[in-house]
C-alpha cells in the first residue's frame, strides 16, 4: 500500500511538471518588433579570455539592426582586454569600459553591471553573460516576446554545455526547479514577486521599469541579483516574464569541477533566503523522492521484485521531460538520483559555510 502511494506521488509530479510547463513561452519563430528601438547589450567581463572569441563574434552577427553592444572589463588579471580590443576593433556598434574599484556593499558583478546600465542609451537593455552564444535572431525573439506579453523584464535559462562531470550532475537541475517548483502560471501572469526566477545570463528590461525601480543599485549587495531585481520590477506592479529560451541561447558555464562546486555553493543556500528550514525541507524531499528510488530500485533487483524499479523510472522520466523540453542530454535524466544528492551535498555544505560565517568565493573575490 506505501508502495502505491509513493509511486502515485511521483506520477502525480510527472504530470504536475508537464502541465506546468506549458505556461512557460518560448521566443517566437518568427519574430516581430513594433518600431525600431535601440537596444543595448551589456556584457560583464573578468577574466573571460577563453569566451571573448566566440561572444564577439555572435554579437556581430546579431540580425538585430538597431543596436549598441557595452563591454566592461572588470579588473580583469588575463588577457581579457587585450583580445576585447582585437575583436571589436573594426565595428563601431562596440564600447569598450574599464570597471571601476568595487565599492563597499557591492557584489561584483551587480556594480558591473550598474557601471554599465550608465553607459548605456537604449530604449531595452539586456544584460548577457560572457559564456553564453545565441543565435543571430535571438535579439529580434526577446523583444518581440516582450512587446507581445506587456511585460516590462524578461529573463531565460539557457540550454547548458555539461563538460565538467560535477555540471552533468547539477547544472541540469536549474531547468528542473524551474519546471517543479516554480508556479509558472503565477510567475508569467501575474504581479506575484514571490513567485518568480530568472537567470542573470540573459535579463532583456524595459528602460524605464528598469530605472523605476533603481536598476541593479536596488540589489547591490545580493549573490543573486537576477530573481531579487526581477522581483522589483513585479513589486513596481509591471509583469516580468520568464521564457524558454533554448533554442536561442545556450550556455557553457564552467569548465572544470572546483568551479561548478564553487558556482553552485555561492547561490544555493542564498537562493531560498538562507532558510535553515527550507534547507531541511528540500533535503528530505529530494532525499525521499528521488535518491531513495535508487536504492529501492537496486534492492527489488536484488530479490526480484521489478515493481521497486517504477519510482526511480518516475522520477527518471520526470527529469527527462524537462530535458527535452530545455535541450539537454536526455541520456543525464537517468542520473536524476545521483543529480537530486549533488544538489542537497551543494545546499548543506552551503548552509555550512553560511552558519560559520565562511566566505563564498567567486572569480577572485569573497562574499558572506
Amino acid at each position: 500500500m506505501m508502495l502505491w502511494i509513493f509511486i502515485s506521488c511521483l506520477a502525480l509530479f510527472l504530470v504536475w511538471t508537464a502541465v506546468n510547463s506549458f505556461f512557460m513561452p518560448v521566443l517566437p519563430g518568427f519574430p516581430s518588433v513594433k518600431g525600431n528601438p535601440l537596444l543595448s547589450v551589456l556584457v560583464p567581463m573578468r577574466n573571460e579570455e577563453r569566451n571573448v572569441e566566440a561572444l564577439v563574434d555572435a554579437l556581430k552577427k546579431s540580425s538585430y539592426p538597431n543596436s549598441e553592444f557595452i563591454i566592461l572589463n572588470d579588473q580583469s588579471s588575463d588577457r581579457t582586454q587585450q583580445l576585447l580590443e582585437a575583436e571589436t576593433a573594426d565595428d563601431s556598434r562596440f564600447t569598450l569600459l574599464q570597471g571601476a574599484q568595487l565599492p563597499d556593499g557591492w557584489v561584483g558583478k551587480v556594480y558591473a553591471c550598474h557601471q554599465l546600465q550608465r553607459a548605456a542609451s537604449g530604449d531595452y537593455l539586456l544584460f548577457v553573460d560572457a559564456d553564453i552564444s545565441f543565435t543571430p535572431a535571438a535579439f529580434e525573439q526577446s523583444l518581440s516576446l516582450l512587446q507581445q506579453t506587456g511585460a516590462k523584464s524578461l529573463s531565460g535559462f539557457p540550454a547548458f554545455e555539461v563538460a565538467p562531470f560535477l555540471s552533468k550532475l547539477l547544472v541540469p537541475m536549474q531547468h528542473f526547479v524551474v519546471f517543479f517548483h516554480l508556479p509558472l502560471y503565477l510567475a508569467n501572469y501575474r504581479i506575484f514577486p514571490a513567485a518568480t526566477a530568472a537567470h542573470g545570463a540573459w535579463m532583456l528590461f524595459d528602460r524605464q521599469a528598469y530605472d523605476d525601480i533603481g536598476g541593479h543599485e536596488a540589489v547591490r549587495n545580493s549573490l543573486v541579483e537576477d530573481v531579487h531585481i526581477s522581483r522589483e520590477i513585479k513589486r513596481a506592479g509591471h509583469r516580468m516574464v520568464l521564457a524558454n529560451v533554448t533554442k536561442s541561447v545556450n550556455s557553457r558555464m564552467y569548465e572544470t569541477n572546483p568551479e561548478v562546486w564553487e558556482g553552485f555553493l555561492k547561490n544555493s543556500y542564498t537562493g531560498i533566503g538562507r532558510s535553515p528550514v527550507m534547507a531541511v525541507i528540500l533535503t528530505l524531499f529530494y532525499t525521499g523522492f528521488y535518491v531513495f528510488p535508487l536504492l529501492l530500485a537496486l534492492f527489488g533487483l536484488f530479490i526480484g521484485k521489478p515493481l521497486f524499479l517504477l519510482p526511480y523510472m518516475l522520477g527518471c522520466l520526470q527529469q527527462l521531460y524537462v530535458m527535452v523540453r530545455t535541450r539537454q542530454n536526455p541520456l543525464l535524466a537517468f542520473l536524476m538520483p545521483i543529480q537530486a544528492g549533488a544538489m542537497i551535498a551543494v545546499l548543506l555544505h552551503a548552509m555550512k559555510k553560511s552558519w560559520s560565517r565562511q566566505a563564498y568565493s567567486w572569480k577572485g573575490r569573497n562574499y558572506s
